[in-house]
């Protein structure tokens, strides 16, 4: 299968007013600032988007202003994480109609399925839309596991299936398992921001979905791992790790992406929705630290 997906599809961030109000203005200078850095595509309502903590209508009203604003410039992955199988077929066919080209979407994570279940599932949201899925591969945050001949099995028996985002640590070996399963019936990508990336992408991973504060770091990899200079690529990634894991810390992640967006003058407030924390004033001290590391690319 050809992939239509590949390269570095930051998640986008939602930016608040300081009175946690959608700040589209913000929103779309974000969106200039990424495809700027030379991004491949984007990913709207991802966890570190806070896609969870937005209302139903807040998430049309924005989906409408991301695609208008992006014009065709990049293809928009929409992620959906509701835990209902007919609410999340709503859901994803809402996202397609207002213009997504990608579905991103969890498991169900309330009342776990087993592997039949699963395989329901996704076949219903398939059956009820025309654009590719990404099946979000995320146990951290689901509790669901899915082992690669299930994830190959879904991609061959499952028509609009045709993509994973593997977040199932260690999951270079993941990588490796899930592509020898699928044959070529799956695209995948990385996540859990970019932490394996360089392993990932040298056993085939084909993308990657980071947060959206660095993306000229993840472009760099990425452009130097598709032309062979792996020594650049580990030098680019070597010098962001520290950041890299310092926006892995569960709860004050999407704090850390913000701070730094507010740095760079692309967002106005740093805001966090509850049950988001934010950064309080020593770990603001320590993710300025960090940023001297990485900035400039």
């Amino acid at each position: 299968m050809q992939a239509s997906f590949s390269g570095v599809f930051p998640i986008l961030a939602t930016p608040f007013t300081d009175d946690g109000e959608i700040d589209v203005a913000s929103q779309l200078r974000l969106v200039d600032h990424l495809l700027e850095q030379g991004v491949h595509g984007l990913g709207a309502f991802g966890n570190a988007g806070e896609g969870y903590a937005l209302r139903p209508e807040e998430r049309a009203s924005l989906l409408d202003e991301i695609v208008r604003h992006v014009d065709g410039r990049a293809p928009v992955i929409v992620g959906v994480g509701t835990t209902g199988t007919a609410s999340a077929v709503q859901a994803c066919q809402q996202a397609e109609a207002q213009g997504a080209q990608g579905l991103m979407v969890l498991p169900p994570f309330y009342v776990k399925p087993d592997a039949d279940g699963l395989r329901f599932f996704y076949a219903s949201i398939s059956d009820a839309v025309s654009i590719p899925i990404m099946v979000q591969d995320a146990p951290l945050l689901s509790q669901v596991a899915m082992p690669p001949p299930l994830l190959a099995r879904m991609a061959r028996e499952i028509e609009h299936v045709e993509y994973v985002k593997v977040e199932a640590p260690p999951t270079a070996p993941k990588i490796s398992r899930t592509m020898e399963s699928a044959n070529g019936a799956l695209t995948l990508f990385g996540g859990l921001n970019g932490q394996f990336m360089i392993e990932e992408c040298q056993r085939g991973s084909r993308g990657i979905m980071p947060a959206s504060d660095m993306a000229a770091v993840y472009v760099a990899i990425w452009n130097a791992l598709q032309g062979g200079d792996l020594a650049s690529a580990w030098d680019a990634f070597t010098r962001a790790l520290p950041l890299i894991r310092y926006e892995l810390q569960p709860g004050l992640g999407v704090s850390a992406i913000k701070h730094n967006l507010v740095s760079e003058g692309v967002i106005r407030s740093a805001f966090v929705r509850h049950p988001g924390r934010s950064l309080d004033a020593a770990g603001k001290r320590e993710l300025e630290q960090l940023r001297s590391l990485v900035w400039p690319v």
